[in-house]
This record gives structure tokens, sequence and C-alpha cells, in this order.
């Protein structure tokens, strides 16, 4: 199954809606889809590298927008659904000096999501619902997503066949740790 996904990811990366689709994704994972989009990213750039520049800047513009979707979201929502819950429980004062911790380190949070497996969607919303400056979350996001895709096609397009080759000859063992990974976000968003 794994391969027949690689075999047809890697079909979409000369598709002409190609970066149509890694649009959609990149956009999605930042407000509430559980994949990243390097899983699209990659082996498009890794079957067209001269577009590699074309294809990190796709998904960062596309990630940024998404990310203020997850914003808005964190932002609306949590008025209507999440503060009277907290409030029913007694919690509702708490989440005042929660508030302004995660906003004191903001800035950090949204870099280390930006940059990591960690969940970026749980950074972007939260960033709304703790109503992080609009500003410092845009810029943030730009810079971290900016780092992380572009340094992701930099490095596929100059290494682009050594490090295909070493995907496909252990494609299994790369959807385990890329598995790990995520399930290792939701841990540490969960339990810490």
């Amino acid at each position: 199954m794994i391969r027949r996904l690689y075999d047809w990811t890697m079909s979409m990366a000369d598709h002409p809606r190609a970066l149509w689709v890694l649009a959609a994704v990149a956009f999605i994972e930042s407000s509430v889809f559980p994949i990243p989009p390097d899983v699209l990213m990659i082996p498009m750039i890794l079957a067209a590298p001269r577009r590699a520049w074309l294809i990190a800047t796709v998904c960062l513009v596309s990630s940024v927008a998404g990310g203020m979707l997850g914003y808005a979201i964190g932002a609306f929502a949590y008025e209507s659904i999440g503060q009277p819950i907290l409030e029913a429980l007694g919690k509702g004062d708490s989440m005042a000096a929660f508030n302004q911790r995660f906003n004191d380190v903001g800035f950090w949070a949204v870099l280390i999501a930006g940059l990591t497996p960690f969940p970026y969607k749980v950074i972007t919303i939260m960033s709304g619902w703790t109503a992080m400056p609009l500003g410092t979350f845009v810029v943030t996001s730009i810079l971290a997503r900016g780092l992380r895709f572009f340094i992701v096609a930099a490095l596929l397009w100059k290494f682009g066949a050594p490090i295909r080759d070493f995907i496909e000859r252990r494609l299994g063992l790369m959807f385990i740790l890329f598995c790990l990974l995520l399930i290792g976000g939701f841990y540490v968003v969960r339990y810490l």
C-alpha cells in the first residue's frame, strides 16, 4: 500500500494540477489535516528538481494562509465553545494566566512548530485562542515554514538522486519513522 501511494505521489509530480493539490494539502494541514505537505512536496521535488523553489514557495504561501485559518479557528471558536466549557469546570481564570505565558513565548512556539514535525495546526489554533498578535504570528510563520520548506527543497535539489534512492530502498522504514514522529508530536502536545 505504501509503495502504491509513493508511486502515485511520484506520478502526480508532473501532473498539471500537482501544484494545486500540494497547495490544498499545505493549506488544510496548517489548521485541521493530520498529514504534512512534505509527503507530497518531497516526491514532487525528487521527480522535478528544476521546480524545487516553486514547489517550496507554493508550500510556504499555502501553509501560512492555512495557518491564518487555524488562527481564526482559535480566535473565534474558543469564545463560543472552549471558554464556556472551561468556566463550567471552574478553569476560566487559569486560562488568562496560560494565555499570557503562551504569548510570552509565542514567537518560539510558532517557530519551533513551524520547523519541526510538531503538529503546526496545534500552534496555529493556540495562537488565535491566546490572542497572540497577528503580526507576530504571520511573520514567525513565514520565517519558520519558509526555512523548513526551502531547506528541504535545497537538500533535495542538491542531493536529489541519492536521497531518492535512499527513500525508495527504505520506504517502509521512512514511513514508520514519519508515523513515530507524528505520534510523538501528538504525545508532546497532550502530555507536556
